[in-house]
């Protein structure tokens, strides 16, 4: 008998994500303008306002990683949640651009902290044979949010204002505070030779070595990713295509919610290889589409390929990140995970944006075109399934 994989648990935790992601990308995409605006910061302050926040995330991964399971997962997701919520309250009483510089990143790290915990507290709502495509349905709520949430950060900007954007963000994340205390979250129970290995204070207490693989190759295609995230707008003025240009992540969410729940499946019925080869030879079909495009057809078609390329792997990376490790290590795990596409995802701005000053957007993403195919070759030559990790799920079939 198949396992029931939309129970309440899954679908709660799936919407509190979806709105933890909604809040990071619709202040992401305002930050700089607001910091400049109304700030009067220089382009440069507004850059570092906008980018300090991944270095409060990452900090946060990294501590959390390690302490999820010690602490537990129900303290860590509510004490999370609760500073997500009052440091972007704080966002409503910031005097100087260097105020802005310390909200933003602790509310980087709450952030962090709480989307490690909720990475990690959703897999106990997913069955084992089903974890393939539970991961997908629930990545499908950071893709979405990283979809929507520039399209209606910039839209509500224009129309109504910072401020506004901020009391709704917290009214949201108010509402996502009730529902992680209402619903009933299982710590791991701990081993005492599991927890003397999460106290001790070895890299390998903060960083999963099973995973290093993936989260390099998360690391590549963040990176590679970044590109469009960073320079589309600019690109698309180039080209005189800015009117089209916001519907290229409203095809990018299309595409994505049409194909992760396909992903999912074929993911569980025939291993990850069937999913993460397509990923890789997407993204660089986008890239090199985007490269070459000259029309408004063709930047459209960049999205798709580009949607079914990262957004595919972002969720299926997170699936085989859990195929390789213990219950115990699945919190160091995610977070290592977390970190290779963040950091991927921080740097690629400074790295592109200092090639754009030697090259057209055009060759940027060739260049950017060419990683994907790095990172399957690294994928080929490197990667190996946990044997025991496949046998254990078989037997609970």
């Amino acid at each position: 008998m198949e396992e029931k994989l939309f129970n309440k648990g899954f679908i709660i935790i799936t919407i509190i994500n979806f709105i933890v992601y909604l809040v990071y990308y619709l202040m992401m995409v305002i930050i700089a303008v607001m910091a400049h605006n109304e700030l009067h910061a220089s382009f440069g302050q507004a850059g570092l306002a906008s980018g300090i926040y991944i270095i409060g995330t990452l900090v946060a991964r990294l501590i959390m990683g390690k302490e999820l399971e010690l602490i537990g997962r129900k303290r860590v997701a509510r004490w999370g949640v609760i500073f997500y919520l009052i440091t972007t309250i704080a966002y409503l009483a910031v005097p100087s651009i260097g105020a802005l510089d310390i909200v933003r990143l602790l509310n980087g790290f709450a952030y962090g902290m709480t989307s490690t915990a909720l990475n990690a507290i959703v897999t106990e709502f997913i069955p084992d044979r089903r974890k393939g495509e539970g991961i997908n349905y629930y990545g499908l709520s950071t893709s979405l949010a990283a979809a929507i949430g520039p399209f209606i950060g910039l839209l509500l900007f224009h129309a109504t204002g910072f401020h506004f954007i901020v009391i709704m963000s917290v009214v949201l994340i108010a509402i996502s505070m009730f529902a992680l205390f209402a619903i009933q979250i299982n710590n791991v129970k701990l081993t005492d030779e599991h927890k003397n290995e999460l106290k001790s204070w070895k890299i390998s207490s903060f960083i999963e070595y099973k995973v290093l693989l993936i989260a390099f190759i998360g690391f590549l295609m963040g990176l590679s990713y970044s590109s469009v995230l960073s320079f589309l707008a600019s690109y698309a003025e180039t080209l005189n295509l800015v009117s089209i240009s916001s519907f290229f992540f409203v095809v990018y969410a299309g595409i994505v919610t049409l194909t992760r729940p396909m992903s999912g499946r074929i993911f569980d019925r025939f291993g990850e290889n069937y999913v993460m080869y397509p990923s890789y030879i997407c993204l660089t079909i986008g890239l090199i589409i985007l490269g070459m495009t000259n029309s408004a057809w063709m930047l459209l078609l960049s999205g798709a390929f580009i949607g079914l390329g990262y957004g595919t792997f972002m969720s299926n990376g997170q699936a085989v990140t859990l195929k390789l490790v213990t219950s115990h290590r699945i919190g160091i795990a995610l977070s290592t995970y977390f970190i290779g596409l963040d950091l991927g995802l921080g740097v690629g701005p400074y790295i592109f944006g200092a090639l754009h000053g030697q090259l057209p957007f055009r060759d940027l993403y060739y260049i950017a075109a060419v990683i994907p195919v790095v990172s399957a070759i690294l994928y080929l030559l490197f990667y190996r399934p946990n044997k025991n990790k496949i046998e254990e799920i078989n037997q609970l079939a």
